[in-house]
């Protein structure tokens, strides 16, 4: 099991930091070779389903994921939580993304995840976690930068 925590702080109000990071199809605009279903498509709720499809033909993998929690952030700097299942075959585990107000009105961005990858042995969590943290990191940026 590989462990991720990644923190931010951007110059965003907490809701545009919220929607940056929860408009699920955005994620396909920073994850290379990655196409986002979500169903229904709008608005997210406890209930919504999303899958990442990602990979290259016959290597793809789909990563279904359910939100469990939906709390977006009030415009009185309430902090936002949600928590995302991960239900595939080959990725399992969960996800908490949590936007909090800042130091001089910006947003706190904390991203964390709990992922197993079925066929990898426990004695490769280290590499696992190294490869997602990177891969996380830079698409949590990337979405954070894009408006």
């Amino acid at each position: 099991m590989a462990n991720i925590l990644l923190e931010r702080t951007v110059p965003l109000p907490l809701t545009e930091a919220w929607r940056r990071l929860t408009e699920w199809p955005r994620h396909a605009d920073v994850v290379p070779l990655t196409r986002v279903r979500v169903t229904p498509p709008v608005p997210t709720h406890v209930g919504t389903l999303f899958v990442a499809r990602s990979g290259l033909g016959p290597l793809s993998f789909d990563d279904p994921m359910e939100v469990t929690v939906w709390q977006p952030p009030g415009d009185d700097d309430t902090p936002g939580l949600c928590r995302l299942e991960k239900r595939g075959r080959v990725i399992m585990g969960w996800a908490e993304i949590e936007v909090w107000p800042g130091p001089g009105g910006r947003a706190r961005v904390v991203w964390r995840e709990e992922l197993r990858v079925r066929f990898v042995p426990g004695g490769l969590d280290g590499v696992v976690e190294r490869t997602a943290r990177y891969v996380f990191g830079r698409a949590v940026n990337r979405l954070l930068r894009r408006p």
